[in-house]
């Protein structure tokens, strides 16, 4: 199973800007939507501290002429999406992946070791005995002299001997902590160019798989490529790709943007009689011309990018799926629908002038599905539809009939459970043309079952993950639930259990295409479908207990 990945959407509504960061590494990933967001709001705050400080009318004519510039470039911006394109090398620089730092950490520095002190010498003047007329004439005061200049010598040189003592003591002392420091230092930075190479090696091994045309290789090469093409803020970037080995064919699901990302400011001008700022906008119709072309111009860029950089030749065609989240207005949910779909041989793609052709027309002339007016949202049925066939995927079983009143939920065996909850929800899509599919038994906390949505509005893939829990469910398990959705390419998980969750874990769910059952949410969805249960957490804990 490929590594999983993991997505924070960020927004700013004075900038409308908008950005989707993903990244295999949870914390990481919520680190640079931090940053992210910090950028955008120190830009905001710098933008609106500006206007406050234009204090003379001349000042604001030329705020005014600066923020029609911005929108004129903005509206530049979508009106060359293709055409910027054309001009760069589509094709990925593995070398940019490549960590070439240096260590920065400094090395300690040696220590400055004390000198040794002057060693007293007895023939100093201190030491000589001081003899005056008396102590000349008479033999015990001199003797009484000489021995105080000896006793005063004896004792600074005992004094001397004990600071060399010192003295030698501290420098060994620094010296050994010097060399352990130097030893850690040398270890660290060994450590450092060692995973630096390690890094480095992985991806020359991508690289070589990705030559050899290895699946997964070739999957994460056009990432890469999707990647590192460019768009504004506003529009989202993100997709899903399946890459089929035996045909050189890569599917691909992206994710367009929705009409709020077309800038409409067209003007600002300065109204010095009222002192004001107005601006002129793009009418609807102007915006819907935009928009439909926009959404062409990304489906042909897209292709026209992994083509161009194909190296290892290893796609022969492309299904290209355009989805676009948007507000029902009726309802006012969201809702994710297939509106185009093409598919395009790379021989015949090839021969296309992109800088020159008219991206509707060319999208029809590769026979591409899609409404006359992509503005209007007309969910249509993807060329090629999401693969149900799972090598996890194992023949169900019923369970649902032997489901009664006297049946604790929460004390059944927990394969039981989890095709138990496989016909709760067959039953709960029966209406809408949908599969539900129970993975292979693992008791690994992954996909339990997956339910594939053939609504072309709401269509998709669902996963489901069904927790037979007599503890209340931490936000752990939903932070699971959250990582397989992103790694399935899923529309939507749902996390159904016998017991509850704690706060923490409907904080985490929030504004997140998660759904969390608690065990009376399964109690009450088991009676909409006829069947009456019941869970006694307590006795569960019993049953299970003896059980063990």
């Amino acid at each position: 199973m490929p590594a999983m990945t993991f997505w924070i959407d960020v927004r700013h509504d004075g900038l409308h800007a908008y950005r989707r960061i993903t990244g295999r590494d949870k914390y990481v990933v919520e680190a640079k939507a931090a940053a992210q967001l910090a950028a955008w709001n120190e830009k905001w705050a710098k933008m609106q501290q500006k206007e406050r400080t234009l204090y003379t009318k001349e000042q604001k004519k030329e705020s005014a002429a600066r923020r029609t510039h911005k929108a004129t470039e903005a509206l530049g911006v979508i009106e060359d999406i293709l055409t910027n394109a054309m001009e760069r090398d589509s094709r990925f620089d593995w070398e940019r992946l490549k960590e070439t730092s240096q260590f920065s950490k400094a090395a300690p520095i040696l220590p400055v070791k004390r000198p040794i002190p002057a060693e007293p010498l007895i023939y100093e003047p201190k030491y000589r005995p001081q003899l005056g007329l008396l102590d000349r004439l008479i033999s015990s005061r001199k003797l009484r002299r000489v021995e105080e200049a000896k006793r005063l010598f004896d004792e600074d040189l005992a004094r001397w001997q004990a600071e060399v003592v010192a003295v030698n003591l501290g420098n060994s002392t620094a010296d050994e902590e010097y060399n352990k420091a130097i030893r850690k230092w040398e270890g660290e930075k060994a450590e450092y160019y060692t995973a630096q190479k390690a890094r480095n090696a992985e991806i020359d091994a991508q690289r070589s798989a990705y030559s050899e045309r290895q699946p997964d290789a070739v999957v994460n090469y056009c990432d890469l490529v999707l990647t590192d093409s460019e768009y504004p803020d506003s529009f989202p970037k993100s997709w899903q790709l399946d890459y089929k080995p035996e045909s050189h064919l890569l599917l691909i699901d992206y994710s367009l943007p929705n009409i709020e990302s077309i800038p409409r400011l067209k003007e600002v001008r300065y109204v010095q009689a009222r002192d004001e700022f107005t601006e002129s906008n793009l009418g609807d119709a102007a915006v819907e011309k935009i928009y439909d072309a926009v959404l062409y111009k990304i489906t042909l860029r897209s292709l026209h990018e992994l083509i161009t950089a194909d190296v290892a030749n290893s796609l022969d065609s492309i299904v290209f799926n355009g989805w676009v989240r948007a507000i029902e207005a009726a309802t006012g949910q969201e809702t994710n629908g297939c509106i185009l779909s093409i598919q395009v041989n790379k021989e015949e793609f090839s021969t296309i002038n992109l800088a020159k052709a008219e991206p509707k027309a060319c999208f029809k002339k590769l026979k591409g599905v899609g409404s006359s007016k992509l503005a209007a949202l007309v969910p249509i049925r993807p060329i090629l539809q999401l693969d149900t066939q799972d090598e996890r995927f194992v023949p169900s079983y019923a369970v649902e009939d032997t489901i009664d009143s006297t049946m604790n939920l929460a004390a059944m065996d927990w394969e039981d459970f989890e095709h138990l909850i496989r016909e709760v929800f067959e039953k709960e899509f029966s209406n809408d043309n949908s599969e539900v599919k129970i993975t292979r038994a693992s008791r690994d906390g992954g996909v339990d079952a997956v339910v594939f949505d053939q609504d072309p509005l709401r269509g998709g893939k669902i996963v489901i993950q069904a927790k037979r829990y007599t503890n209340t469910v931490g936000v752990s398990a939903v932070r699971d639930l959250y990582g397989t959705v992103v790694n399935e390419g899923a529309n939507k998980g749902i996390l159904v259990t016998t017991a509850d969750y704690g706060p923490d874990a409907y904080e985490f769910a929030r504004d997140k295409p998660l759904t969390l059952l608690s065990g009376s949410n399964l109690l009450h969805l088991l009676a909409k479908h006829g069947h009456q249960a019941r869970i006694d957490l307590k006795e569960a804990k019993q049953i299970l207990q003896n059980s063990a």
